[in-house]
């Protein structure tokens, strides 16, 4: 089978010289931005890479001051608000009290009397009905051992 394109591989060379097309001129030290340095690779090559500041040794790092958080400053400034709400609601139940006190007799007023008008009702109402008593005749026929039964009732 014939391939129809033809396939190359790249060789390895050890030039450590880049090739002319992609030589840069070196930075200066003044042209080199802040958190890059010139650093030595193994292989020996030089070449600018970024790197961590270093951490002082011996100095614990102090945290900046940190502000009040937001949620902090958001209760603080409803703890006034709410507990005069809660106040002026107890206040206002205060001066409330009495009627509160007189609805709820009426409230036990009315469902007494609606009770008491159905318990009447009921007892009229029973008394008022057809006391003769009902006389119910059966008959019941069946014609054989597990055979069909039929009835009439009479009254």
């Amino acid at each position: 089978m014939e391939t129809p394109y033809e396939i190359t591989t790249l060789t390895r060379t050890d030039q450590t010289n880049p090739p002319s097309h992609l030589a840069r001129t070196p930075l200066g030290p003044a042209e080199i931005p802040p958190g890059v340095e010139l650093v030595t690779l193994p292989d020996g090559r030089r070449t600018l890479a970024y790197t961590q500041p270093p951490t002082p040794t011996g100095h614990p790092q102090t945290a900046p001051p940190a502000g009040v958080p937001g949620w902090a400053k958001t209760t603080a400034l409803l703890a006034p608000t709410v507990g005069a709400g809660i106040g002026a609601g107890g206040f206002g139940l205060s001066y409330a009290a009495p009627g509160v006190i007189a609805m709820t007799d009426a409230l036990w007023a009315t469902a007494a009397l609606i009770a008491t008008g159905c318990g009447g009702a009921a007892l009229l109402l029973s008394r008022w009905r057809n006391r003769t008593p009902a006389h119910i005749t059966q008959n019941i026929t069946a014609h054989g051992f597990m055979s069909r039964a039929g009835g009439t009732i009479n009254r």
